[in-house]
């Protein structure tokens, strides 16, 4: 039997189909990643971080990039930290734990997602 120009050894058909189904099985639980655009789109509550008072008085300005990850009711369930000035992180990261989206969908399902976020301190 050939499947994708794949011809499994005889005797080997059950492990090329178990391989098979994991792999689809990982690939379905993976959280869908959405752009920014669509990020806030489906945000609906967003709280603005506090500027830091040693940001503040050393001047400290500039973004911070973050990725939230969604659950399946729009909960932020982790914030990954991916650049901005280590005193601006926290606030930043703190703000977006307590931001809600509507959940997000994927063949009609709810499912977990990857949020790209940009956060702009000045002064």
């Amino acid at each position: 039997m050939r499947i994708c120009g794949y011809d499994p050894i005889p005797g080997q058909k059950g492990a090329f189909w178990l391989a098979l189904a994991m792999a689809v099985t990982v690939a379905a639980q993976e959280p869908k990643k959405v752009t920014k655009i669509e990020g806030l789109n489906a945000a609906t509550t967003k709280v603005q971080p506090e500027y830091p008072a040693m940001a503040k008085q050393l001047k400290i300005e500039g973004a911070v990039e973050l990725e939230a990850v969604v659950t399946e009711s729009g909960v932020v369930e982790k914030v990954n930290i991916v650049s901005g000035n280590p005193v601006l992180t926290r606030p930043a990261v703190d703000a977006v734990k307590r931001w809600k989206f509507a959940p997000f969908t994927a063949e009609g399902k709810a499912v977990k997602a990857v949020v790209p976020i940009s956060l702009s301190f000045k002064m």
